[in-house]
């Protein structure tokens, strides 16, 4: 006869050092911004909160235009769009990235080629372009990774003399420098991301795109608000014989329907603005960019000097010049150890330490691999991901607590491994 069995009662996952779904702190000052806004009686959408956002945003990075909208992955589109790619030509980008990157390519008849990447810093290695970069070359998506500036100098170098865009994806790296110059300011475009985990947040998600040329610049401003990019020729007669438009000053939508016609047609144009809200808490973060910034790096540092420590691992380097934003921190696993980096990553997990590895190399990705791309396109990022990469925890709100307890766990864990390698 069957018997009834009752199951043990399932322990939810409780880290002590979680990976929080937050990468900045919300207070008084965000609160009242939303307050202000919803209290104001002024619309809700398109007014002065996003014009003073742009604003400031373009300020703050000495960038021309700033193109406040609903996500990263617009901003990606709409530069993607811009450049006019046609059959044929062919991208570089890094495979280094979150899928959104690279995901408005995977439409075009366009040749993506995956450069690799530097297996210190992460980020796309110059070299590795100027293998790739031909005649049909029209573009360059670049990743700061984790906030850590890419060598854009260089990459600059390679595409010098050539009609080749560079894509900035700084998603990462709001409170980055290269030199003093902040980044998204020297490529084509800049694309910034205020999604939830990042460096800054408006309300959980949220972009900008930054651009240079202002009939770029006019272009995107025209696809976010839902107008097509499109040339219209006027009519000498009328379009609507004995329907002219009332003047009552009736709002009819009517724009030039009455005054000129399509003759042609290139993007449909879409609904991207960022809400007025959302513009006015990130505002506010904006101004406290500096001390969660501040924060990130002493994290950083603490984690550096400690971790430099243990055999083992090793940290991350940057670049002469290049101040990281550590939006991500990331450290390595030595393959000549015999430990296994995924043993690693469990053990610290068992321990309370949420671990999220960043990111899956995206030519591997089942949409890439059925565009043609596979395993040994990119050795170096393939070697570094499966086996060496290991992302802890950052964000300002880590205690010091926490910060040792990852370091010493980090060790202890190490420890054991090599005495059972």
């Amino acid at each position: 006869m069957p018997t009834d069995r009752t199951e043990p009662p399932t322990v939810p996952y409780l880290p002590t050092v979680p990976y929080l779904p937050t990468g900045s702190t919300f207070g008084p000052a965000e609160i009242a911004a939303v307050e202000r806004v919803l209290s104001s009686g002024n619309r809700l959408s398109c007014g002065p909160e996003r014009e003073l956002f742009e604003r400031e945003f373009a300020e703050h990075l000495g960038a021309r235009y700033a193109i406040s909208l609903t996500n990263c992955t617009v901003a990606l589109e709409l530069a993607t769009y811009l450049l006019g790619l046609r059959r044929g030509d062919n991208v570089i980008a890094t495979p280094q990235t979150y899928q959104a990157n690279v995901t408005a390519l995977l439409g075009l008849p366009v040749d993506v080629r995956f450069g690799d990447i530097d297996p210190d810093t992460l980020n796309l290695c110059p070299e590795s372009v100027a293998d790739l970069v031909d005649e049909r070359t029209r573009a360059i998506f670049l990743v700061h990774y984790g906030g850590n500036p890419a060598d854009l100098n260089r990459l600059l170098e390679i595409t010098a003399g050539r009609d080749i865009a560079v894509i900035e994806d700084c998603a990462h790296a709001l409170g980055a420098t290269s030199h003093g110059t902040g980044l998204g300011t020297r490529g084509t475009f800049g694309c910034w991301s205020f999604q939830s985990y990042k460096n800054i947040s408006t309300l959980g998600e949220g972009g900008m795109l930054t651009v240079a040329d202002p009939a770029l610049a006019e272009v995107a401003r025209r696809i976010r608000s839902i107008e097509p990019d499109a040339d219209f020729a006027p009519r000498a007669g009328r379009v609507f014989p004995g329907m002219d438009p009332p003047a009552d000053g009736v709002e009819r939508h009517e724009k030039n329907a009455y005054l000129e016609d399509c003759v042609a047609l290139r993007h449909p144009g879409t609904n991207s603005t960022l809400a007025e809200p959302a513009a006015a808490v990130g505002r506010v973060q904006l101004g406290r960019l500096a001390g969660f910034v501040a924060r990130r790096r002493e994290i950083a540092d603490r984690l550096d000097r400690a971790l430099g420590e243990i055999e083992g691992l090793r940290v991350q380097s940057r670049r002469p010049g290049a101040r990281s934003a550590h939006h991500l921190y990331t450290c390595f696993v030595e393959p000549d150890t015999g430990i296994d980096r995924d043993a690693v990553a469990a053990r610290l997990r068992a321990a309370g330490i949420e671990i999220q590895l960043r990111y899956f190399p995206v030519h591997l990705l089942p949409e890439w691999r059925y565009r043609g791309h596979g395993l040994g396109e990119c050795p170096v990022a393939e070697r570094i991901w499966f086996t060496e990469q290991l992302n802890l925890p950052i964000y300002p709100q880590l205690t010091d607590a926490q910060v040792d307890y990852m370091i010493d766990k980090l060790a202890e864990v190490m420890a054991e491994l090599r005495a059972a390698a």
